[in-house]
């Protein structure tokens, strides 16, 4: 049997990246899908093609997480269409990286709107409706840099490392109703928000990493994947970190 056969997921940030490599494995291992995206509908249409060749069910919703009556909206919409909710991952994020003098109060607060009140928003939304049924699984994608910090990013650490204290915090309100909430620490991963960085900076990344490669999209999802089943049935508000060895 499949890891997730018979469950439904929802994925933020399903058509890129980390998200979209996550829909394709929870795909692979049976659940139907919902992919959440933001703008770009033709990138989430042609994510939901390939889960459909996979023989599951997906459909595309567009929704700005950070609206929190739009995410409202998003979770009565989905359990209409599929019946169920088993499993929410909160993947949607933005970067506005620069150095703490020049980062703007607009640049803080977009950041911390879509990475950690988005998460807020979606988690609260389907927490509502798991502990009705009293089975669900919450992933949210945090990050090593909201572990560790990292220059030029103190608005994106900081709602990384808010996810991480949101999640141990919702695991301990959820657990008697047998709801789960684990967290996944990416390290540096080769995706749209790492292509822009300099040579130099990723062969200084590269000399870090004990692996000696950057992660790829779906080193996350495999391990994204295995928590939400139900292998990890006796896991919660841990937080996975996957970096290749990176922060040992």
């Amino acid at each position: 049997m499949s890891l997730l056969e018979e469950k439904v997921i929802l994925v933020t940030g399903g058509s890129r990246g980390i998200g979209r490599a996550t829909v394709l494995e929870a795909a692979a291992q049976g659940a139907d899908v919902a992919i959440i995206y933001r703008a770009n509908t033709a990138e989430a249409e042609q994510v939901a093609a390939e889960v459909t060749a996979l023989g599951v069910s997906a459909r595309t919703y567009a929704c700005d997480v950070a609206e929190a009556e739009q995410v409202k909206a998003l979770i009565e919409q989905v359990i209409a269409d599929f019946g169920q909710l088993d499993i929410v991952v909160n993947n949607a994020g933005i970067a506005r990286d620069k150095l703490l003098i020049a980062m703007s109060e607009e640049d803080f607060d977009a950041v911390i709107a879509t990475n950690l009140k988005g998460a807020f928003n979606v988690a609260k939304a389907a927490a509502s409706k798991m502990i009705r049924k009293r089975t669900g699984v919450i992933i949210n994608i945090s990050s090593i840099v909201g572990q560790h910090g990292n220059a030029g990013q103190a608005n994106y650490a900081a709602a990384k490392a808010g996810l991480i204290g949101m999640t141990q915090s919702i695991a301990k309100e959820l657990a008697g109703r047998n709801v789960r909430c684990c967290a996944v620490a990416p390290g540096f991963i080769e995706t749209d928000m790492t292509a822009g960085l300099s040579e130099q900076l990723q062969e200084k990344m590269l000399a870090e990493i004990p692996l000696a490669r950057l992660g790829q999209p779906e080193d996350i999802a495999r391990a994204v994947v295995w928590l939400a089943s139900d292998q990890a049935a006796y896991i919660t508000g841990i937080t996975l970190t996957v970096d290749g060895g990176m922060t040992i």
